[in-house]
């Protein structure tokens, strides 16, 4: 049973039924993965869902509600609450183990993830975002969008608020400089003009997927600049200052988190440059460049912002307002931040060296 978890009870059957998931939350979160969009076999597990704990180990939730908390096993334990259906938990497990390596469960590393290991998903609209979180990115996609209308309308005060949008617009274009222009960017992007929808698609998609990561980089910067100004006032207490092994490692963690942010922000403005090379020069080649650039690293920016997010978010729980003394505050940094720490650092370094 993983740490903090309650014990689950009753038969498999009943554990499962008491799971209160919300669909949008699971497909809208980084640590999250309903299991209902895997082929599983088993009724019960279908009913629960993978998530990453702050250690940045993957657990299986059976149930989560206010009444009872979190009911928690490990991948590998999973057999002994589904007696009733060895065979095909057996089966089951095979799948969960592999997908429990994952660094990440957010859509857009799932995708990629799942195809490399070659397990299927029930429903393929399981593997995008929520409506809910699509309205959520209205701002951060209106900076990939206008480009956009630029180029064919050639202004900027068309009103729309996501790509689907943009798609019904272009389908029937009300102006004839505007076909005139789509006809232009089909010819640069070597597609029938018919197929132009299909390209705002996968644009739509690929910048979504920015939108969606830079949001979440967006919140995470504060909290983290908050918890390293947490980390100083631990690091001045008397009684930690006399420690030089404890300051150290104090030190290392808020040069770790620093290191990583400000290295996966870099990431950003990265992307940020080659989007806007892209409407400099329409051409195939360099929207095919822009789509491999960012698809390349959404498992590594999602297996980092998982691991940042879970993190701070169990700090802001346990320590709110900033409270907590010297002592507890020591007990959280060695039990919950410093696992998976070193992971987290190894996989931005990664992606940095790859670039």
């Amino acid at each position: 049973m993983a740490k903090g978890g309650k014990q689950a009870e009753g038969s498999p059957a009943e554990s499962a039924a008491e799971i209160e998931t919300d669909d949008d939350e699971g497909r809208d979160a980084l640590h999250i993965l309903p299991l209902s969009i895997l082929p599983l076999e088993t009724p019960g597990l279908r009913r629960a869902r993978l998530i990453k704990n702050v250690r940045l180990e993957t657990v299986v939730e059976l149930f989560n509600d206010s009444a009872t908390g979190s009911g928690q096993v490990t991948p590998e334990n999973i057999p002994a609450y589904f007696e009733a259906y060895k065979d095909e938990t057996g089966r089951d497990l095979q799948k969960i183990l592999r997908v429990a390596q994952l660094n990440s469960f957010d859509v857009f590393s799932l995708r990629i993830e799942l195809r490399r290991l070659h397990i299927e998903v029930n429903n393929v609209s399981e593997l995008t975002l929520s409506n809910k979180k699509k309205s959520e990115l209205t701002t951060y996609m209106r900076e990939f969008t206008h480009p956009l209308i630029r180029q064919v309308y050639g202004i900027e005060s068309v009103d729309v608020d996501d790509v689907s949008d943009i798609i019904k617009l272009f389908a029937n274009p009300n102006r004839d400089e505007a076909l005139r222009n789509l006809r232009l960017m089909a010819d640069r992007l070597k597609v029938g003009l018919a197929e132009i929808p299909l390209f705002l698609e996968e644009y739509g998609d690929i910048f979504l997927s920015l939108a969606y990561f830079r949001r979440c980089i967006d919140e995470l910067v504060p909290e983290i600049q908050r918890f390293n100004d947490w980390l100083l006032e631990c690091r001045h207490n008397n009684e930690v200052a006399r420690d030089k092994k404890l300051v150290k490692t104090i030190d290392e963690i808020s040069s770790d988190l620093t290191e990583i942010t400000a290295s996966i922000t870099g990431r950003f403005e990265s992307f940020d440059r080659k989007s806007k090379d892209f409407w400099t020069d329409i051409n195939a080649d360099t929207f095919r460049l822009i789509r491999n650039l960012i698809t390349a690293h959404h498992v590594t920016i999602g297996g980092v912002l998982c691991g940042l997010a879970v993190k701070m978010n169990l700090w802001k729980l346990r320590f709110a307002r900033g409270r907590g003394g010297p002592q507890r505050r020591i007990e959280f940094i060695k039990s919950e931040i410093l696992p998976g720490l070193g992971h987290m650092k190894a996989l931005e370094q990664s992606a940095r060296t790859g670039e």
